[in-house]
């Protein structure tokens, strides 16, 4: 045994990495003699018998190392972690053993190494608990030995990209000439051996256990301020590496043992700054556990000291980063509605912050507070303001912010700054992004917090800026925050909100806040503000089209329900919502928010116009009924309801169905048409069951959906709808029974067959739905095995029997409706023939003609001859000579005269008779003696006939 140990001390390397022949059992001997020599370590230092030798423990660890210079090869460390472990125990009461440590884990900087690729799959484990096994390391209370384990985690990072592996690949820098063994250095020891490439262990380090033993032992470093600066930098390069550390983190509650932590003393001033990266670090993975840890009594508390400490001692550009940042730490910890914001207090000073310096208070946070006014504190004062909205959701803070008068503090700021007496140390741009912040903030908390806003006059301090914008001489716009989007060098962004703001308050329909609104004029000074953006010469943006789109539904809101306002609406508003309908919807799908602006100005026509008979006159002169008409058959689908519910009420005037009747379209299309053309797009969107010429299929269903037949029926709670009656309001085609129904079924223009045919189911919609409506009843008296009472089920069968009937009765009027069609396309189809059978008549007929005509030309007998028949025939036409007693009396000349009139009770012309006299004309060169003498002579009476 002993010329075994002497042999062993005599070898001046290990066997393995010395050149060898190449031949391939010599190196399989030398390999396994080497994994025999740390079996033989790990014996040495675990045998009781050999247990207490120190110096021969030292000297074979030693040679250990010696060989081991290089890196530690990937098949020894599970003999290697053994071996550190050992000494880990030993070191404890033997300080011989820590130089060892610290020298090992120095080596564990190096890469590790492989003889073959596959060797990186198949040790991929033993590299996991050897890496585990590394910060176990760290329960050592030698401070030497945590900062080499430290200092060898942070080198895994060292040479790689910032970047985490997320995949397989390798996404590697180039490794530093320190870090790895050179090419010629591992050649000289072994051809076989190759280092692994540093992704690899990273990758297997989030498989491991070595970020939460890490974690664990902060606790353990009260007395050692170094070690624990150095482990949360280790800390935060893993947080900040792998999404997978983080969560490894996270399951220790890593999130709720740091901040417990930061707060501790720290010479060197960096404890907190690096909590503080490691906190964000976790919440940037999203988790919802951390800012459940957060959340607790104590970390609130330590989140509090820790920024009221930098608040009042931080001066340096640093401190105040960090402030901000414990801020953002503080708003993410607010979104858990389980925080303890309000119960540790930190709420009520960061309320009183947020106030400052607009008013003054008496809270000893801020007697003694002095800020410099630069861009840090502009971003603490933003961050205050959106901690504010985060917090508006707890009822207890809306209670604090009335106490400390936050609204107050708010529309002071939101004042034009002629009338503004905040404080001075603001420049321009910072106090206009604030202004905006404020405006975005009083948005969110006015309609919680209405009585603050009123008591405040917050509706004069909006239209106080809203004038201020409007007037030409006003500029803002220098500010280049979020809120100012759009809005860069103008008044926009001011505008934009002001009207926001307004916009959620009056939408709430409180009538003491609407009335007093009113009672400033509003109603005028906002169509003009709307026709003023629309006459600028200036390009619509997507700024312009939303504070045009909300103004419209101010106005909506205000005039819903208040005749007297649709009145001061008037004609201006009515030229407004005409200007914008003529524009149609050839922009809406722009993206800028011109779909908005028109399902705004709908809403504006439906709320402001309709009801109020004035309005709806002369919106109906302006043609608005027909604008109306143009959208629907121009807009997309989603528009199609709201058009179609002003239409119907718009119905009620009596003036309307003129218009819609007389409209047409650019295609000649007539209403009725367009409106069924709706309905069986509708009924073909719900997959209605229909024929080919649309008419009813199946007389049990007329109008039912498919689904609904698939659907098993439910049965309803008294207080819930059947489907039945949901769908009426799921679908179109109620509206456009009820314009039809206004509108009457005879005589609608432009109608085709298959209008007719749509037409005759229109009609009977109502009596299909009541009778749905009962088939529903029925189905659900069966599904709850309830049998009616004999009546009440013969009843029932009779109404579900008269709505298939009716189903019936219908179809066969589709049928006749069809064949008179048919019928009248075959008349149609006679005449047109008929037409062309006189076409062709009326050609041969000038054939002839023509060709009789070159027959006179060229045929000097026929010429003749039709002479000849000319003259015969004018001879013919002339009178005969009359009898000779007319040629010896001379000739006289009657005038007629209406004696009387008589009726003989016959129907028409025949039953009058009329008696007529007559008297010579005197002729010339007669004596006028004879045409006296002689007595009036009467016709015969006579009957007038047709």
């Amino acid at each position: 045994m002993d010329s075994g140990r002497i042999a062993h001390g005599r070898k001046p390397d290990i066997p393995v990495i010395r050149p060898r022949p190449s031949d391939k059992k010599q190196q399989i001997h030398e390999v396994g003699v080497k994994s025999l020599e740390l079996s033989k370590v790990i014996r040495l230092l675990e045998d009781p018998l050999t247990a207490n030798m120190k110096e021969r423990h030292l000297f074979v660890l030693n040679k250990l190392l010696k060989r081991s210079q290089m890196g530690f090869l990937l098949k020894e460390l599970t003999d290697v972690s053994k071996i550190l472990n050992i000494c880990a125990e030993k070191g404890a009461d033997h300080p011989e053993y820590v130089p060892f440590l610290c020298q090992a884990l120095h080596i564990c900087r190096l890469p590790f190494l492989k003889e073959k690729t596959s060797d990186e799959l198949s040790y991929a484990q033993d590299v996991v608990e050897f890496l585990s096994h590394m910060g176990c390391l760290m329960r050592m209370s030698d401070a030497e030995v945590r900062q080499q384990t430290l200092e060898s985690v942070k080198c895994f990072y060292s040479c790689v990209a910032p970047k985490p592996l997320i995949d397989g690949t390798d996404r590697l820098s180039k490794p530093k000439p320190r870090t790895f063994p050179s090419g010629n250095q591992l050649s000289r020891l072994s051809p076989r051996l190759h280092p692994t490439s540093p992704g690899y262990r990273l990758q297997l380090l989030e498989r491991s256990d070595l970020a939460q033993t890490l974690l664990l032992s902060l606790a353990a470093l009260e007395n050692q301020p170094t070690i624990k600066l150095q482990l949360l930098q280790t800390l935060q390069i893993l947080s900040s590496s792998s999404h997978m550390n983080c969560a490894l983190i996270v399951n220790a509650r890593g999130a709720e043992t740091i901040c417990l932590h930061m707060n501790e003393p720290d010479p060197s001033g960096q404890v907190l700054f690096r909590s503080s990266e490691i906190l964000w670090n976790l919440l940037e993975t999203g988790s919802e556990e951390v800012t459940a840890q957060l959340s607790s009594m104590e970390c609130v508390t330590s989140l509090k000291e820790a920024f009221l400490h930098m608040l009042t001692t931080g001066s340096r550009h640093s401190d105040l980063q960090l402030r901000n940042d414990l801020l953002v730490i503080t708003t993410l910890v607010a979104e858990n509605p389980k925080s303890l914001l309000i119960e540790s207090l930190f709420a009520k000073q960061l309320v009183v912050l947020a106030t400052f310096p607009e008013l003054k208070s008496h809270s000893p946070l801020v007697c003694n507070l002095k800020l410099s006014y630069d861009n840090e504190d502009l971003k603490m004062k933003k961050l205050l303001f959106n901690l504010l909205v985060l917090m508006s959701k707890d009822f207890a803070a809306l209670q604090l912010y009335k106490e400390e008068r936050v609204m107050l503090a708010l529309l002071t700021l939101a004042k034009p700054p002629a009338a503004s007496s905040g404080s001075p140390g603001w420049t321009s741009a910072q106090r206009e992004e604030l202004q905006l912040q404020a405006l975005a903030t009083v948005c969110t908390l006015a309609p919680l917090m209405l009585d603050d806003y009123t008591s405040h006059q917050g509706n004069a301090s909006l239209l106080l800026l809203l004038d201020h914008c409007v007037a030409q001489d006003a500029f803002f716009g220098q500010s280049d925050g979020c809120h100012n989007a759009g809005g860069s060098g103008s008044t926009k962004a001011q505008m934009r909100h002001c009207v926001r703001v307004l916009r959620s308050v009056l939408s709430l329909g409180v009538d003491s806040v609407n009335q007093d609104f009113c009672d400033q004029g509003t109603i005028n000074q906002f169509l003009g503000i709307v026709m003023q953006m629309e006459a600028s010469p200036d390009e619509e943006d997507a700024v312009t089209l939303e504070i045009k789109s909300d103004i419209q539904l101010i106005l909506s809101a205000l005039c819903e329900n208040d005749m007297h306002r649709k009145e001061l609406f008037g004609s201006d508003g009515v030229e407004m919502a005409i200007h914008f309908l003529e524009k149609g919807c050839d922009k809406f799908y722009s993206g800028l928010g011109h779909n908005r602006l028109l399902l705004s100005t709908v809403d504006c026509v439906r709320s402001c116009i309709v009801g109020c008979y004035t309005t709806e006159d002369y919106f109906l002169a302006k043609k608005g009924a027909c604008l109306l008409l143009d959208l629907l058959s121009s807009s997309p689908r989603c528009v199609h309801c709201n058009v179609l519910a002003n239409l119907l009420e718009l119905c009620d005037n009596p003036n309307t169905a003129s218009h819609i009747l007389s409209w047409r379209d650019a295609g000649g299309q007539t209403a009725p048409r367009v409106l069924l053309q709706l309905w069986r797009d509708e009924e073909e969107e719900l997959k209605v069951s229909r024929n080919l010429h649309g008419g009813i299929a199946d007389p049990h269903k007329p109008i039912l959906r498919p689904h609904q037949q698939a659907d098993p029926q439910r049965p309803f709670a008294a207080n819930i709808q059947s489907a039945a009656i949901l769908e009426l309001s799921e679908n179109l085609r109620i509206k456009i029974y009820s314009i039809v129904s206004k509108l009457g079924y005879q005589g609608l223009p432009g109608l085709s067959r298959k209008d007719d045919v749509t037409l005759s189911v229109v009609r009977r919609y109502l009596d299909f739905k009541v009778g749905e409506v009962w088939n529903e009843i029925r189905r659900e008296l069966e599904q709850d095995c309830v049998r009616p009472t004999t009546p009440d089920e013969e009843a029932l069968s009779a109404i579900c029997k008269e709505a298939e009937d009716t189903a019936m009765r219908v179809a066969a009027e589709q049928e006749s409706i069809l064949q008179r069609w048919e019928e009248e396309d075959t008349r149609e189809e006679e005449l047109v023939y008929t037409e062309i059978k006189s076409h062709w008549k009326q050609r041969e007929l000038m054939a002839e003609s023509w060709d009789s005509y070159v027959s006179k030309t060229s045929n000097y007998e026929i010429l003749k001859e039709i002479k000849a028949k000319r003259e015969k025939y004018i001879e013919s036409s002339r009178p005969k000579e009359r009898h000779q007693e007319a040629a010896v009396h001379p000739q006289e000349h009657f005038v007629g005269q209406v004696v009387s009139v008589e009726r003989t009770g016959a129907q028409g012309p025949a039953g009058v008779k009329v008696t007529l006299a007559r008297a010579p004309l005197k002729v010339a060169g007669r004596d006028p003696a004879g045409a006296t003498s002689q007595d009036p002579e009467y016709f015969s009476t006579v009957s007038v006939k047709d």
